[in-house]
């Protein structure tokens, strides 16, 4: 028996076991993923065969956030996902972790000391033909300005993996809108398994994040929408909710420690159940 870091094999693999789970994960995540913290991506073998895995990625030297727990049906009940948390708790060493728990794990979490910090909604829908002419597509040059504006979001500089996710790739696309030469908002979205998620979200009114909507399903050419909205953005879901959207899921967002201290915008999602 083996707990090792993860490769890219690796990762995909898991994130494969995610999309068995009903996860539906994005087709480039695992790129964008790694980047984040190598060594927080772990993997459980036994004669060879992956077995568990979990992700804690190390954001900064003070907070790390947990996701990808992850056991093969074929091994659970053997204690292979207790090990791998332990690893990765190990991992975060003092930091404090944070990660979205599903209803039916959230009283495991809390008896290794995870109390509840807020609430994440998963909506889904698709939005009828509109204008999204007032927005562009993020550049290189952009990125300062993108992790400025994620660090104030969260909390923390997870320069790691925003610079990363920020990065134009086959399926994964940011887009801006403007005021002069100010970022006053911006989404990342990202083709699914099933249509495409949208996150980080971040408008200051209801104008522009609906502008970010559309330009994002239309620069996919997805028919359906999934934004993941915590309980800071009230008016994020209001307005999804006047759209036709519906809730699907939710998972409570849930800290080791202290949370990180952080101003989000009126109208914010998160950008993955993953990494934070």
């Amino acid at each position: 028996m083996t707990i090792r870091t993860m490769t890219p094999a690796d990762l995909q693999l898991v994130l494969d076991w995610a999309a068995a789970e009903g996860w539906n994960p994005g087709h480039e995540d695992a790129a964008a993923f790694l980047p984040a913290d190598p060594p927080g991506f772990l993997i459980k073998t036994v004669e060879g065969a992956p077995v568990a895995a979990i992700s804690v990625v190390n954001h900064t030297a003070d907070h790390a956030f947990l996701g990808l727990y992850l056991c093969h049906p074929e091994y659970r009940g053997q204690g292979h996902g207790m090990a791998v948390w332990r690893a990765g708790l190990a991992h975060a060493g003092t930091r404090n972790v944070e990660l979205d728990g599903v209803p039916a794990q959230q009283q495991n979490y809390a008896k290794s000391g995870f109390a509840l910090c807020g609430k994440t909604v998963r909506y889904e829908g698709a939005l009828t033909t509109g204008a999204s002419a007032h927005t562009t597509e993020a550049a290189q040059a952009d990125l300062p300005a993108l992790l400025a504006a994620d660090a104030a979001a969260t909390g923390m500089t997870r320069a790691g993996f925003a610079s990363a996710w920020f990065t134009r790739a086959q399926t994964r696309v940011t887009l801006l809108v403007r005021s002069g030469e100010e970022i006053t908002g911006f989404a990342t979205a990202r083709r699914c398994g099933i249509g495409a998620k949208i996150g980080p979200l971040h408008a200051r009114n209801a104008q522009d994040a609906m502008a970010l909507l559309h330009a994002a399903q239309e620069r996919l050419d997805v028919s359906t929408l999934f934004v993941d909205v915590p309980d800071t953005s009230p008016a994020l879901s209001d307005l999804l909710i006047r759209q036709g959207f519906t809730p699907v899921f939710d998972t409570a967002r849930m800290v080791l420690g202290t949370p990180p201290t952080a101003d989000v915008p009126p109208f914010y999602a998160i950008a993955t159940m993953e990494l934070g």
